[in-house]
């Protein structure tokens, strides 16, 4: 997605200045906080829209004339910048405070199983390759940026865009999770066949046979 930074300095700004009011703003207020013409406000305002980041809401009741109010929609507020990194690496390093090595390894598994089964995996008769295009939808709702896609005659999932890149330089068995999420919404073994921490250009995995939901998630050494 976009960032804040790519749009013009007037619209960073108009962005900016709604932000801080969730109840919506007028055309006038905008005017006079960016000291700019109304005409150029509803030009911004039009063109935001456009891309999905402004909606135009009811107009507040005051007794006099309505005014058009607009606030930011929740796609909107994504081009902000937010430092998950940061603070992602530092809860992990408090889990593994807390509960060692192994017990972060174990909760990053059962965080990623338990995602995983938020919804019914696909019919265990399913070809693999239906499988794979299933399963890379749902790591693309998630922001994997992720195809399903063939090799050597194996069903195999690609996705471009690991949510997790900066914290799995740090910890490696964050890519726990991502095996553990797979292996429940796909309902088969993941094989981890290339990772772009260890130097591969793409996080690339394998679907392999239909895995009963009570069999544990396999560790990574098994996976590479």
């Amino acid at each position: 997605m976009a960032e804040l930074r790519h749009l013009g300095s007037t619209q960073q700004a108009l962005l900016r200045h709604m932000l801080q009011q969730p109840e919506g703003i007028g055309v006038e207020a905008l005017c006079e906080r960016l000291r700019i013409s109304h005409n150029a406000v509803r030009q911004h305002l039009t063109a935001l829209i456009a891309k999905g980041w402004v909606e135009r809401i009811a107009p507040r009741a005051t007794g006099g004339r309505p005014e058009a109010r607009f606030r930011l929609t929740t796609e909107a507020h994504q081009l902000f910048p937010r430092n998950y990194a940061q603070i992602a690496g530092a809860l992990m390093e408090g889990v593994i405070a807390r509960l060692g090595d192994d017990g972060a390894r174990e909760l990053l598994v059962d965080l990623g199983r338990n995602l995983g089964s938020a919804e019914p995996a696909p019919d265990p008769q399913l070809p693999r390759e239906d499988v794979a295009a299933a399963l890379a939808q749902r790591l693309d709702e998630l922001g994997y940026e992720a195809v399903a896609t063939q090799r050597g005659g194996e069903a195999q999932v690609e996705a471009y865009n690991c949510v997790f890149h900066a914290l799995a330089r740090q910890h490696p068995d964050v890519c726990r999770f991502d095996i553990a999420f797979m292996e429940a919404a796909s309902g088969h073994r993941i094989h981890h066949m290339e990772c772009m921490i260890r130097g591969g250009h793409v996080c690339r995995f394998r679907v392999g046979e239909h895995k009963p939901p009570s069999q544990a998630a396999p560790t990574m050494a098994e996976n590479d």
